[in-house]
């Protein structure tokens, strides 16, 4: 896929970080996915620039593999580009392309899934058709070590 030249935004400090950003952008449209995930995850540590460029990939016609890509850097992004990435990826739910929208929403069960303390049990968190419930982990333990322990003592003496 043929890029077009990138415009600086004029957040770029040098013609080196303007390079930078030509390469990466570059490799986020690679055909290899770990290429293009690399890419990303650096691209996720550029603040503005990054955040730029991974919003451009996602809502552009690139490859899914690209857009995939794109998510994942939006899901690594720290810092005060956290909200605005989850706030991305939540647009991206409602993107005309279903291809955008099925990337963003497994981003967004990755995210989910990652903080399950930040949710109540009880509370139901609805990504398009699949509802994802908390599970309390005490009962899980308790019933594990249980397990381990009538495992021992079914051994033939």
């Amino acid at each position: 896929m043929r890029l077009d030249k990138r415009k600086p935004s004029g957040r770029e400090k040098d013609e080196a970080s303007i390079k930078l950003l030509a390469q990466l952008r570059e490799k986020l449209h690679s055909e290899q996915v770990g290429t293009a995930r690399r890419a990303a995850f650096n691209l996720s540590w550029m603040q503005e620039d990054g955040l730029d460029i991974l919003k451009e990939a996602l809502f552009s016609r690139a490859s899914r593999n690209a857009k995939s890509a794109a998510a994942y850097g939006l899901r690594k992004m720290r810092g005060r580009m956290e909200k605005i990435a989850l706030d991305l990826l939540s647009q991206g739910l409602k993107y005309p392309d279903r291809s955008t929208a099925t990337v963003c929403e497994n981003a967004l069960i990755v995210l989910k899934s990652r903080y399950p303390g930040k949710f109540t049990s009880e509370e139901k968190i609805q990504i398009g058709k699949l509802k994802i419930r908390q599970i309390q982990q005490k009962k899980r333990r308790k019933e594990a070590i249980q397990n381990v322990g009538n495992r021992r003592n079914n051994f033939p003496k």
